[in-house]
């Protein structure tokens, strides 16, 4: 499965398979326009995989996408409330603020970077800090969220467990992000569990006249 799309000046892309023999991936992307310049990108992992931890992603999904402006905090909160009766997930959430600004928090193990270039090979400028827990099981007491300046050319980097955590070394970050997802998803992916990884560029603003 693969999805790409512009909002706003963030060009963006998702590309995930379900674990290898398994028809339901239990590994969802989430990306909504929250208005005002802000742009919502969520990764949701649900417990395990097949049936089961899809219906818990979808049923967070389906949150997120009522109630888009609500701060990151809350919509955890309000994740965790849906999936109690499910087996339950990991989620990170990210928004871009304004173009120059990004907001994340995770519960469980969806790694979220911030890559940007460097000489010789991409870095990562920032990480998202991971609280332990699982979303509709056991939620921390805490759900602190984080800020980081973002500049044009940065590229927003979620993952589930799916997807090995060193592949930011061989990233082109001058291609598509359409291209990099899918990449990292055909050269990364483990064979032990559903995959998914997200990316999203701030592209700037072009400075052309309207």
């Amino acid at each position: 499965m693969h999805e790409d799309g512009l909002i706003g000046t963030i060009e963006w892309a998702t590309a995930g398979r379900a674990l290898p023999g398994q028809k339901v991936c239990g590994d969802r992307a989430v990306v909504l326009d929250a208005g005002g310049d802000s742009a919502l990108f969520a990764v949701l992992d649900g417990l395990g995989h097949g049936p089961a931890a899809a219906e818990a992603a979808d049923r967070a999904a389906q949150v997120l996408s009522e109630n888009r402006a609500e701060p990151l905090d809350v919509l955890a909160v309000m994740c965790h409330r849906a999936m109690t009766e499910t087996r339950g997930a990991a989620l990170s959430l990210a928004k871009f603020i304004s173009g120059d600004r990004l907001e994340w928090l995770g519960v469980g193990n969806v790694e979220s970077r911030i890559v940007a270039a460097a000489p010789g090979k991409p870095a990562v400028r920032a990480a998202a800090l991971l609280t332990a827990g699982i979303v509709g099981y056991r939620l921390p007491p805490s759900l602190p969220t984080q800020i980081v300046p973002v500049r044009p050319g940065d590229l927003l980097l979620m993952s589930t467990d799916g997807i090995v955590s060193d592949f930011v070394d061989g990233i082109d970050l001058a291609r598509p992000t359409a291209e990099i997802t899918a990449d990292v998803l055909a050269k990364h992916s483990k064979d032990t569990d559903d995959a998914l990884v997200l990316a999203a560029r701030q592209r700037g603003h072009t400075g052309l006249a309207p």
